[in-house]
């Protein structure tokens, strides 16, 4: 499994690398650009930590769709690979047309998932970590997301969309986790 995640993730850093003018030019500096948030979603860990899950996303964010690559069933591993439309997902440019999703950290018995998402002009990680509180009632999941741009467009990208991302500070998501899950316990 291990090998298939490198082997991917060096494609998308070749493609993402071809395609970049900016990176032949010495001026260009990639930038990093981090945020963090918590919530609290109202139910236990095991009902809380699966929405954080990519197909099970569709249950509570609307217009989200991701397309099956690898493997041929749709489940959370290291290594599933998926992509998605980029217009109307928060982190869109009208020069994205798709973003390449790739989950490269899963441990379920420690309620982490990382993505590792790409487009020719720059890449990112988002990692949710959730715990269990009060008795197991409820959950606090932090959400993190940390960009590098590959060019200059992808470095501006980058910024806004992490300014888009975090408008709320999550809020919108803990709500429609929130609302899913009071309609659907």
């Amino acid at each position: 499994m291990n090998r298939i995640i490198i082997i991917s993730l060096t494609a998308i850093m070749f493609m993402a690398c071809s395609r970049s003018t900016d990176m032949e030019n010495n001026n260009f500096k990639s930038e990093k650009v981090s945020q963090s948030a918590s919530f609290i979603v109202n139910a236990n860990i095991e009902k809380a930590f699966p929405m954080f899950d990519a197909f099970e996303e569709r249950k509570w964010a609307e217009g989200w769709e991701p397309i099956l690559i690898y493997p041929e069933n749709e489940i959370i591993e290291e290594g599933t690979t998926f992509k998605i439309n980029a217009h109307g997902h928060g982190h869109g440019h009208s020069s994205e047309s798709e973003f390449l999703w790739i989950v490269t950290k899963y441990k379920p018995n420690l309620h982490l998932v990382q993505y590792l998402v790409s487009t020719e002009n720059r890449f990112w990680t988002i990692t949710v970590e959730c715990e269990s509180l009060e008795n197991n009632t409820k959950t606090n999941a932090t959400v993190t997301y940390s960009y590098i741009g590959l060019n200059e467009e992808g470095n501006e990208l980058n910024r806004n969309s992490l300014e888009k991302m975090y408008k709320e500070n999550l809020n919108d998501w803990a709500e429609a986790i929130n609302d899913y899950l009071a309609k659907n316990l």
